[in-house]
């Protein structure tokens, strides 16, 4: 999360985001797996105590706001929807992305750590919010045609990104997708680290690049894997190993021209990271 256009804080704000945010992030890092299957909602709830300037505090986003980032993600995932599909999204937040799909399927399964954003709202009959400890996908095997995450895996400790994975892979019906969206290690960090370092140290645990999530996905046992190329509502499937040989070359680029390279378009619908997972 670089500094921008619209960043009111002060230098000195941003620091001690940055420090109490790493200094969390580390604990992550370090925890076992056991330790992590509570860790994660408590370091969050600690990071929003001590930054009381922390976007989640200050931002407030207008409905129409709110309205046109439901209306970009569907874009992207409309294509795979039918009135029978059971669609599952893992981190819903405040489900409204979930509720919108809720009207054009059979039934939502909104998978995350907490219900106590959702708790007091009211949710359509046909959806369903469903607690996980982090990277198990609690719902019957092969129960689900599309599955969907968007800024999510860059915030899983790598193991637990690799588990889930797995559970998802699990989850899906023969046939089914999952769509999957993270920023691209090769234009971040994209957490607070991004205004003081080259790599992320925040709370995003690992970034990625379509090389690396690509074989992740083969790794578990997706049988093909594309990436939604596209923008301004155009979108196509295409192969990965494309951008995985630019990916090689814009590597060896120094940091800042690498970057910005990597964030023009038509370049940033092939490196940004949104791959679609297909399962046989």
């Amino acid at each position: 999360m670089p500094v921008t256009v619209t960043e009111t804080r002060t230098p000195e704000q941003l620091r001690q985001h940055y420090e109490v945010e790493r200094e969390l992030a580390d604990r992550l890092r370090r925890a076992s797996k056991e330790q992590r299957r509570t860790l994660y909602s408590e370091v969050y709830d600690e990071l929003f105590k001590r930054v009381p300037q922390h976007p989640q505090h200050t931002n407030e986003a207008s409905p129409e706001r709110l309205a046109a980032d439901v209306a970009e993600k569907m874009e992207i995932v409309a294509p795979f929807l039918k009135p029978q599909t059971v669609f599952l999204e893992v981190g819903p937040g405040d489900c409204e992305f979930a509720k919108a799909v809720a009207a054009k399927v059979a039934q939502v399964l909104a998978v995350d750590v907490s219900d106590e954003i959702t708790r007091k709202r009211v949710l359509p009959e046909n959806l369903k919010v469903v607690l996980s400890d982090g990277s198990t996908i609690p719902v019957p095997p092969g129960s689900v045609n599309v599955a969907y995450s968007n800024q999510l895996m860059e915030h899983l400790h790598p193991d637990d990104a690799v588990e889930q994975l797995r559970h998802l892979h699990a989850a899906l019906a023969p046939g089914g997708v999952y769509l999957c969206i993270t920023p691209s290690r090769l234009t971040g960090p994209h957490d607070i680290s991004g205004v003081f370092d080259r790599e992320a140290t925040g709370f995003h645990l690992k970034e990625y690049t379509v090389g690396d999530l690509s074989a992740l996905f083969r790794e578990v046992g997706f049988s093909k894997v594309c990436i939604v190329f596209g923008g301004r509502g155009k979108f196509t499937l295409l192969p990965t190993w494309p951008a995985v040989a630019c990916e090689k070359l814009l590597d060896l680029l120094p940091h800042g021209l690498r970057k910005a390279i990597a964030l023009k378009p038509p370049f940033r619908w092939l490196f940004g990271v949104r791959l679609a997972g297909f399962k046989k």
